[in-house]
């Protein structure tokens, strides 16, 4: 099999409550690299209530990279403030020019320092980690990539130790332009329905221990069907609200028209903006747009389950469930079987990437609103340092 095509010929499984299944996943090639991305002191942009700027500029990361290499062909991890992307040798400079022009983007329009690096998978394996994935269909062609082995941890690791990220860096580059299609933020926070969003990240002890950890979760909110395909949803109809004009279109022109589109993008964006509204009111076609299948498609494509070596979920839950979760999460910590984090919200957001809306393909990110998973991460960190049995 070629190399550059691993991600593509994966075969792809389409109920998150099938992640357990270990022994479907698949070694990344030795070729490959992780394309690793992070805002340096996100919380200060997070404190300063630019959280939405800061999802942006982790969107555009993927948006650039995915862009320039092919969505078929890129598998992908969004964090929030930060990304990861894996690419296959033979692309790696293409990869590494689409990262330089987010971090320069990101500088320019954000006032925001963007690390990032292109470490070698075989690096990885040489520190004792592995990546391997799977590819979880949320609707037809539409893929998040499922990953275990401890090596995108690592990546991350490695990214945020200057010493380690060394030889791996990448500079920041005006001359290079992002490439932003498709990417837009325009829809307000979704709120919660039941009393909280909860913003976790859950990593095992080890791998045999995911089930575990996705057990107590499920017997937490109601049981396991709130974990599948088609259930615990949160881009519902009831739930998503688009303000005309919407609120982000602003910061949207901003990062396009320093990516070399120009300040006629705002106008395209408003006349987009007009022409989304007027079609989701009317109930009729407006062009490649059809507002009765994209948005039952929209309620699939999004990212708030996923698994990169840590279960990453975005979560509506009531105040007793959230309780019930907290407190169960806690035993297995001290009883050394994983460890958490946890951000609590009232709302949760939403960036998109939408490649054709005609033909369905378009992916959209989430994450808990006032800091989301940076902040889990930051709980994670605080709780890891606790003593466990």
């Amino acid at each position: 099999m070629n190399s550059e095509h691993f991600y593509q010929s994966l075969p792809a499984f389409s109920d998150f409550g099938d992640i357990g299944d270990l022994t479907s996943y698949q070694p990344v090639p030795d070729d490959w690299f992780v394309l690793a991305a992070d805002i340096v002191n996100s919380r200060q942009a997070i404190a300063a209530g630019n959280y939405k700027n800061v999802n942006m500029i982790g969107a555009a990361v993927v948006a650039s990279v995915v862009n320039t290499l092919g969505r078929e062909t890129t598998p992908f991890v969004f964090g929030g403030d930060g990304a990861l992307v894996l690419v296959p040798g033979s692309k790696v400079e293409e990869g590494k020019k689409a990262l330089a022009g987010v971090a320069s983007l990101a500088r320019e329009a954000a006032n925001l320092s963007l690390r990032i690096a292109a470490i070698p998978l075989t690096h990885l394996r040489g520190k004792g980690t592995d990546v391997r994935l799977r590819k979880l269909e949320l609707s037809k062609g539409n893929y998040l990539a499922m990953a275990v082995g401890d090596g995108l941890e690592m990546a991350e690791t490695i990214l945020k130790d200057s010493e380690q990220d060394a030889p791996f860096a990448i500079e920041a580059a005006s001359d290079t332009m992002a490439a932003l299609g498709g990417l837009s933020c325009r829809w307000d926070p979704m709120p919660a329905q039941k009393d909280k969003i909860a913003t976790l990240i859950i990593k095992p002890s080890a791998t045999d221990q995911l089930g575990h950890a996705m057990d107590i979760v499920a017997s937490s909110i109601g049981g396991s069907q709130n974990l599948s395909r088609d259930e615990g949803l949160l881009a519902t109809r009831d739930r998503i609200r688009f303000r005309f004009p919407p609120r982000a279109l602003g910061f949207e022109a901003k990062l396009r028209r320093i990516s070399g589109e120009g300040w006629s993008y705002l106008f395209k964006g408003l006349f987009e903006s007009v022409a989304f509204v007027w079609g989701t009111v009317s109930k009729r076609r407006v062009g490649p747009f059809e507002p009765d299948r994209y948005l039952d498609e929209l309620a699939r494509n999004t990212d708030h389950r996923k698994l990169d070596d840590s279960l990453r979920l975005v979560l509506d839950v009531s105040d007793s469930e959230l309780e019930t979760l907290q407190r169960k999460l806690e035993e297995a910590r001290v009883q050394g079987r994983l460890t958490f984090g946890l951000h609590i919200s009232d709302q949760a957001i939403m960036t998109c990437l939408v490649s054709d809306i005609g033909a369905g393909q378009h992916i959209h990110f989430i994450d808990g609103s006032d800091g989301g998973f940076a902040m889990a991460a930051e709980d994670h960190k605080n709780r890891s340092g606790l003593q466990v049995a």
